[in-house]
């Protein structure tokens, strides 16, 4: 009985000490300080974000009118070729189906063309606003002594980290790349960071 209440004791003396000892390291160190935002609100919520969606809504219906008048040409010729198929010679027939095949891919690239300049043009667009709300979010997290700033929401190719202070949080991705054995470029890394 004596050696289960000396041991009682020394688990509670073992407990306190270490509480101690884990609550000085505590103090020693200050505490990390985390944000969050959810820039996507703020950015829906800016009236150039506005602007610009009025803009590419209004190339997107431009290039809408472009494809459908695209495609009722080709509609038309379709329903020509069909009607004249019969009395056509066989070498007449191939030269019609070639070319109403060539209008068909013309007509596929336009939109995949009209598309990825959309895309581009929204990029373009965006860019700097996407830059204002940055900046404003490195303004604040260094007004109010964050340590890191995180988005509420995220998609698949959007970061969660918005905001890091340099000099208390640390990039290992190098020194991890370096350990597993993979060449990671410096330059590269250091662009993504920013």
């Amino acid at each position: 009985m004596r050696l289960t209440s000396l041991t009682y004791f020394f688990s509670i003396f073992v407990v306190t000490l270490f509480s101690l000892n884990h609550s000085v390291n505590a103090q020693q160190l200050p505490a990390l300080r985390i944000g969050y935002t959810d820039h996507e609100v703020i950015i829906s919520n800016m009236p150039q974000t506005r602007e610009i969606q009025s803009e590419l809504q209004a190339e997107l219906q431009s290039g809408q009118r472009i494809l459908q008048s695209m495609q009722e040409d080709l509609a038309g010729k379709v329903d020509r070729y069909q009607k004249q198929q019969a009395l056509l010679s066989d070498e007449r027939r191939q030269e019609r189906e070639q070319e109403l095949i060539s209008l068909e891919e013309e007509l596929r690239n336009k939109a995949s063309e009209l598309e990825q300049e959309l895309v581009q043009r929204e990029v373009d667009l965006m860019g700097p606003i996407f830059q204002q709300v940055d900046d404003a979010i490195q303004t604040i997290a260094s007004e109010k002594g964050l340590d890191l700033v995180l988005r509420t929401q995220a998609g698949p190719s959007q970061p969660i980290l918005l905001y890091a202070n340099q000099d208390r949080i640390t990039d290992i991705t190098l020194e991890v790349a370096r350990e597993l054995g993979i060449d990671v470029d410096a330059a590269m890394q250091q662009s993504e960071n920013n």
